[in-house]
């Protein structure tokens, strides 16, 4: 039965990849499948209706308010300009040199990316810092991609992820933190290599520019104040992306509490006391959109862990995943070095797909400690994250470029596979 398993698991990978089906339907039917297959019953204990889909469709609730405060937050960065104000200001410090310039919007978008990931970090940093860097000379690809680099610096302490890896692994949150802290140099070192490496190997390429302001007396107006005519946030303000980072890992708070801190401290820095209940219940409201697809990808990722945790798939699957998992820490380096690509197009080991399920099994077999999985599955997520050409923040980031998804996954991987091999080897050598 084992086997059918798998062919069923490979049967719902097909579905992801070819678009037959949306990733969380693919992966709610397959939860479905497996339990059926494992010999649930209907209903009861260890059943499909009761323990697959009535307790596996809120198994990530936490995480998904994590989801849904990071997005408001990312909202109101949005809203106030405070994100717009943090890349203007690095495009005027760096000037005319593209390597300066690219490096600043490399450090907000790790910025931004500690606070919501997928698309609206990149459109956070990328709306303005893209068009920024292609106007002194940085190439297209480049552009985009450091955006994405970006984003994956500030992955390690993006506390939605420490949510999600969590509860779904079942470790607290100060172990998924302690990883996320190891994983952070490697991620920040790729990114850094890919900024200098290909800012300097690709030479300048000028092509379109931002959009000027007009000068304050051109159309007989009143003048405005330098802030009103851009819209820049206060400088106070620009530290609430930090707010939430600073109280979960500086003073370990809760995250939930710190993500709305953040949101707090965003809007009482940025907003009228009037005008404070419009722009909370606007931004929220738009952050409900925002966080809609993932809310329903975590839904479908809870039903599908609840169905590999089912006794009869443990059972199944125990004998045939614990014959092709190597224990040997270099094997194992090596092993899952070269699957790396697999975590690409919506692959077996994305984390946020198969990934999840397979992470399960993992762990409720018994083949590799919790914590290993972890290991594996953030270093996996650092090349989702920047080189999927079906990720979201890849594509927006590719496309508002003027490039394809693929030229950015082919300039950026052998910099991702690097970080992950970084943090596979801090996994062997910990955790094994």
């Amino acid at each position: 039965m084992g086997v059918v398993i798998l062919l069923v698991m490979a049967a719902g990978v097909a579905l992801m990849l070819t678009r037959k089906l949306p990733t969380a339907f693919a992966l709610a039917l397959l939860a479905v499948a497996i339990a059926f297959l494992a010999g649930a019953p209907f209903t009861g204990k260890n059943s499909v209706l009761d323990t697959v889909l009535q307790e596996g469709a809120p198994a990530l609730a936490a995480t998904m308010i994590a989801i849904i405060l990071g997005s408001w937050l990312g909202k109101l960065l949005d809203e106030t300009g405070i994100a717009g104000t943090l890349v203007r200001k690095i495009v005027e410090f760096g000037g005319d040199r593209p390597t300066v310039v690219a490096l600043g919007v490399l450090a907000v978008s790790a910025l931004v990316g500690t606070v919501t990931g997928s698309a609206p970090a990149a459109m956070l940093a990328g709306i303005i810092g893209i068009p920024a860097m292609i106007a002194v000379g940085v190439p297209k690809v480049t552009a985009a991609g450091t955006v994405l680099m970006g984003i994956a610096v500030g992955i390690p302490f993006e506390l939605p992820l420490w949510q999600f890896f969590s509860t779904a692994l079942e470790l607290p949150i100060p172990t998924v933190r302690g990883f996320m802290v190891k994983l952070f140099p490697f991620a920040l070192a790729a990114a850094l290599a890919f900024v200098l490496v290909e800012t300097r190997r690709r030479g300048t390429e000028h092509a379109w520019s931002l959009k000027a302001v007009d000068s304050p007396g051109s159309s007989g107006a009143k003048p405005r104040s330098r802030r009103a005519e851009l819209g820049d946030a206060p400088w106070y303000a620009l530290l609430a992306p930090a707010v939430p980072l600073v109280l979960a890992l500086g003073f370990e708070l809760a995250i939930i509490p710190s993500l709305l801190a953040g949101v707090l401290y965003a809007l009482v820095t940025t907003t009228r006391p009037g005008g404070m209940n419009k722009r909370l219940l606007r931004t929220l409201y738009s952050g409900f959109e925002v966080a809609a697809p993932p809310l329903v990808l975590f839904i479908s990722i809870g039903i599908l862990l609840a169905a590999v945790k089912l006794p009869g798939a443990v059972d199944a699957l125990e004998p045939l995943v614990k014959a092709v998992s190597p224990h040997n820490p270099v094997v194992f380096v090596i092993v899952f070095t070269l699957l790396v690509p697999l975590c690409l197009y919506r692959g077996p080991l994305n984390v946020f797909g198969l990934g999840a399920g397979i992470a399960g099994v993992l762990i409720a077999t018994g083949i590799y400690p919790a914590v290993a999985v972890l290991g594996m599955a953030t270093s996996y997520n650092q090349v989702f994250g920047v080189a999927d050409p079906t990720s979201t923040q890849t594509v927006w980031s590719a496309q508002y470029a003027g490039v394809s998804p693929q030229q950015v996954m082919v300039r950026t991987l052998p910099y991702v596979w690097a970080v992950a091999l970084g943090g596979l080897c801090v996994t062997a050598a910990t955790y094994l």
